[in-house]
């Protein structure tokens, strides 16, 4: 997969990343805040792994990174790209990661830690 092309997945034409309501509804407050947003995940190979929110650029990708999904969110006027590491995307390559909110702050850098929640995966074997 190109780093800087997201595509579907090979086998069911779905998209890799989905967001739940309550994911869409933080970023929607979260672009409000800090402008365009980006995604990169963080680690982990399961579900409970969190992806990290940084504005948009903020956090360097390049060639050992994979681009999964361009998120379109309603009432965010540009797409929100969800990045992940080439080797944890050959962990999760059969995985449709779906992005969701849950309270609880988790720990790092992500632009969501003040507000008392933190973005959680979870994912559907495809």
């Amino acid at each position: 997969m190109p780093a800087d092309h997201p595509e579907p997945h090979p086998a069911t034409g779905a998209s890799l990343v989905e967001l739940t309501y309550a994911a869409r509804e933080l970023i929607r407050r979260l672009r409000s805040m800090h402008g365009p947003l980006m995604f990169h995940q963080s680690g982990g190979c399961c579900d409970g792994s969190a992806p990290m929110c940084y504005p948009q650029g903020e956090f360097r990708t390049g060639g050992s990174d994979v681009l999964l999904a361009s998120l379109a969110v309603e009432g965010v006027d540009e797409r929100v790209p969800f990045w992940m590491s080439t080797s944890q995307y050959e962990l999760w390559r059969h995985t449709r990661l779906i992005v969701d909110v849950v309270e609880g702050r988790g720990s790092g850098f992500s632009l969501e830690a003040p507000e008392g929640v933190r973005f959680l995966i979870r994912s559907r074997l495809i």
